[in-house]
Order: structure tokens, then sequence, then C-alpha cells
């Protein structure tokens, strides 16, 4: 009894860590990395580790312990099966402990293992509430590497990572708008004092030009804040 519950209490300080090391991350690619790491570090069964992403009909891998992962999501992506395609698609856990074998996926299975030397594969998808953010992918050679416990623990890496991930973009998001309201502003500024107009006629000439030449208005405001101080462009250039 107390071993099982040191054992607990360790799993328990363990994923309290997990959260803590996530929490510290800011960079979406940043946090990515640090959770395949982690998982390799934290779950015994696994060896390799890997997040995938489906990008229309191609999976992507933004985060990988190693080459392993990126090899199977290459393969998978090639042929259009697999586990970790799966876990996106059909929002569930798939888990093959005999890859060679495996009748599921028989584009990929074979090919993966002899490429890999994979035999056991623990795929779930990344989620916060209803919205799917990709696949937490756990590989590993030994056969039936991953038991009921191995799925648990995984789900709550996964859990924490999904949070992780979620929070990082958003805060990515947050200052990809800041840096966008800045560069705008900083465009309405050389207008007003080139153009002496006022910033809603600053911000309307920016519009302007966004339209016309139809580009994004960010794209106009950087023209104009590059060219400040070399060859300015005229009023009617600038909107």
């Amino acid at each position: 009894m107390a071993d099982t519950h040191d054992h607990l209490m360790g799993l328990a300080e363990t994923f309290s860590e997990v959260a803590r090391s996530l929490a510290h991350q800011g960079d979406v690619n940043e946090t990515l990395l640090k959770i395949v790491n982690m998982a390799v570090q934290t779950l015994d069964a696994c060896e390799h580790a890997g997040i995938s992403f489906v990008e229309g009909r191609r999976i992507t891998s933004p985060a990988s312990s190693g080459e392993v992962p990126r090899i199977v999501d290459a393969i998978q992506s090639e042929v259009g099966e697999g586990p970790c395609l799966d876990a996106i698609k059909e929002h569930e856990v798939f888990q093959t402990g005999d890859l060679k074998s495996e009748s599921r996926w028989p584009q990929f299975s074979k090919r993966a293992h002899e490429e890999t030397g994979i035999q056991s594969i623990l795929a779930m998808r990344l989620f916060v509430e209803e919205d799917t953010l990709g696949a937490l992918n756990l590989y590993s050679t030994m056969f039936d590497a991953f038991d009921d416990v191995d799925v648990a623990l995984a789900s709550v890496f996964a859990a924490h990572a999904a949070v992780a991930v979620s929070a990082a973009a958003r805060e990515q998001n947050l200052e990809r708008k800041a840096a966008t309201r800045d560069l705008i502003g900083r465009a309405k500024g050389i207008l007003m004092a080139r153009e002496h107009v006022t910033d809603e006629r600053a911000f309307e000439m920016l519009r302007r030009a966004s339209q016309r030449l139809n580009v994004k208005l960010t794209t106009v405001a950087e023209q104009i804040t590059d060219s400040d101080g070399s060859s300015p462009p005229t009023p009617t250039e600038a909107g």
C-alpha cells in the first residue's frame, strides 16, 4: 500500500512539474518541442514522441523528439492513413502494439515498421473542449509497449499539453495583434507628419491604398514605414 501511495504521489508531482514547466513556455514552437521531450522523459515506455497536425490533406510535424516521428508522419501523409491521422480526424485514442502485423492501416503499417523499427504506437488527440489541435504520438520499438496505465498517464499528459499549446497560441496571437497595431500606428504617424492630416484621415489613406492595391493593410503600413527616411512615396502613392 505504501509503495502504491508513493508511486501515485510521485506521478502527481511529475505532472505538477509538467504543468509548471509548460506554463512558462510562451512561443508555440517552443511549447510543442517541450511537450515531446517531456513525454519521452516522463513516460517510461515512450522512446520517441511527436506532435502531428493535419493541414488540408497533409500531415505536418511541428515538433519531434527525433527523426522517427517525422518519418512516421511523412509516411502517413503520403499514404493517407495511420493511427496519428485517425486520432486527429476521429477524435479517439488509437493504439497498436504490433505494427508489423497491423491490418487497420495496410499501406502504412509494414512500411513504417521497416523504415523505423517501431512496433508500438499510442496516438491521442490534443484538444481543448471541442477544438482539435492535433495529436500527441508516442512510439516504442518494443512489442505491446503501452499498457492501460501508460494510456491513462499519456491522457493526463496530453491534457496538460493541449492547454499549454492553446494558451501559447493565444498569447502569440495577442502579440501578433499588438505588433500589427503598432505597425499601423507608426505608418499613420508618418502620414500625419508628412501630409499634415489627422489620425482619421491617415488611416483612411492606408485603407484606400490597401483596397486599391488589393493587399493587406499591414502590407501598405510596412511599405510606408520601410520607406520613411529614404525615398518616401507621394501622398497619392500612399493612398
